[in-house]
């Protein structure tokens, strides 16, 4: 790189400056173009505020096309601008047909650089994601910009000079060269999220596809289009990527040392959609935490819980971790209940009437039925257990207990199957509730022995 090359670029672009502004800036007419630019900006602020008041450009535009709607509201957007590119175009021909020789090339740059704007303005307004809608407007319009003011060639000409050269193995790196190519990486990667999200709604589209191939699909297309965007781009600006080979081998290096667990992440998630052993939609337990599977990212999935949070767990532990999936090959759960009731109820009929309480629940399925049996002789009191099934998970577990739990309450409450009183007291009830000149009793035996 020699230093004096670069400084002859910048020399020529400091000059065609100077050449540019030079007659204007000495010129009397400079105060009146800026007097004038001003004036214009306020008039065109006014009218374009009168003519807001007077329309409404939202309800008049409601039953038009999407595309043609988005443009004229784009253009309502920019009605002071449209007014002040109106009001300095008649101005300039109204000076150019009275007056001899004006100079006038304030008020021309101005109001090229004002269309300019809003041409690009109305373009981009296409674009939803306001962070890339910006950086192409702003970089669009500096484009415009240089060019209108005859600096475009001179800049380009500095940014490749060879005094501001890095030379990268056989690779020649240049300000304008990473310019060009962060642009149109830019564009290209906009335009591969943008096929890919359409084809993503079309996937879903596919009823016939479970929910894990059509998030499987979806990410395979993105990853193509993506790679197939970053090719494109550097191909067009004439990069070999073979010079890339010694950073593609650091890229892997580093992958396999630093990147671990995103590539373990990465590669986890498209063995669980392949596999379909998770898919959006079935509800799941890891550790303490059950919940229904939301989104399925590239590092993470989405559990969404009965309490409102989401919980946002790294796929590698979907593989590396026992997973309880409630809903893996059938909706079907069997869930369970303990309850006890005292020694003088009838067994049998306690199990008939326990069953007919769960089946009572509409959420407890009638197939297979509700079984309660008998688990253990307690020293106060008959412990059962009953099973039973449901069908929807997803909308709670202990909710459809606490139901049966009441159910129970409700129904277990007869001379020959009813609940025990919890303790000690229940004896002092039972005993309150004998006849008092009934024998056999433990009061009645302990006075026979004490006379």
């Amino acid at each position: 790189m020699e230093f004096a090359d670069f400084q002859i670029a910048l020399a020529d672009l400091l000059q065609a400056a100077r050449h540019t502004l030079r007659t204007e800036l000495t010129s009397v007419w400079l105060p009146i173009q800026l007097l004038l630019i001003a004036l214009g900006a306020v008039i065109a602020r006014a009218i374009a505020g009168a003519i807001r008041k007077r329309a409404d450009f939202v309800s008049l535009t409601m039953g038009w096309p999407p595309l043609l709607r988005m443009i004229v509201r784009a253009l309502v957007n920019h009605l002071g601008l449209i007014a002040f590119i109106i009001v300095l175009t008649i101005v300039r021909a109204s000076i150019r047909a009275e007056v001899e020789q004006p100079r006038t090339y304030l008020l021309l740059v101005s109001v090229n650089l004002a269309t300019a704007w809003l041409l690009i303005n109305v373009v981009t307004s296409v674009i939803h994601n306001q962070f890339v809608n910006r950086v192409v407007t702003i970089s669009i319009w500096t484009i415009a910009a240089l060019s209108i003011l005859r600096l475009l060639e001179p800049v380009t000409a500095t940014l490749d000079a060879p005094a501001v050269t890095l030379m990268l193995g056989g690779l020649r790196v240049t300000p304008l060269l990473v310019l060009k190519t962060t642009a149109l990486l830019l564009i290209t990667l906009w335009l591969a999220n943008g096929i890919s999200n359409f084809l993503d709604k079309r996937v879903e589209s596919f009823t016939d596809l479970t929910p894990s191939i059509q998030v499987l699909i979806s990410k395979l297309i993105r990853i193509i289009l993506i790679t197939l965007a970053i090719v494109i781009a550097l191909n067009s600006m004439g990069i070999d990527l073979s010079v890339l080979a010694l950073f593609s081998g650091a890229v892997g290096v580093g992958l396999g040392f630093g990147l671990q667990k995103i590539v373990s992440n990465l590669v986890s998630g498209i063995i669980l959609l392949a596999d379909k052993s998770i898919k959006p939609g079935d509800v799941i337990s890891v550790g303490d935490q059950i919940g229904r599977v939301g989104i399925m990212g590239a590092r993470y999935t989405s559990v969404d819980t009965r309490d409102g949070r989401e919980y946002l767990i790294p796929n590698e532990d979907f593989i590396t971790q026992q997973v309880a999936n409630w809903s893996y090959s059938s909706e079907l759960v069997r869930l369970s209940v303990k309850f006890n009731t005292t020694y003088d109820s009838n067994p049998r009929k306690v199990m008939d009437i326990a069953t007919e309480a769960a089946l009572s629940i509409e959420r407890v399925i009638k197939k297979p039925a509700p079984s309660c049996m008998v688990t253990a002789f307690g020293t106060s009191s008959l412990e059962f257990e009953m099973w039973f099934w449901i069908r929807d998970p997803a909308t709670g577990i202990t909710n459809v207990k606490s139901e049966v739990l009441l159910a129970l309450w409700d129904a277990l409450n007869q001379p020959d199957a009813r609940l025990p009183r919890p303790g000690p007291s229940r004896v002092i009830y039972e005993m309150a509730d004998k006849p008092k000149g009934r024998s056999g009793g433990p009061l009645a035996k302990a006075k026979s022995k004490g006379r």
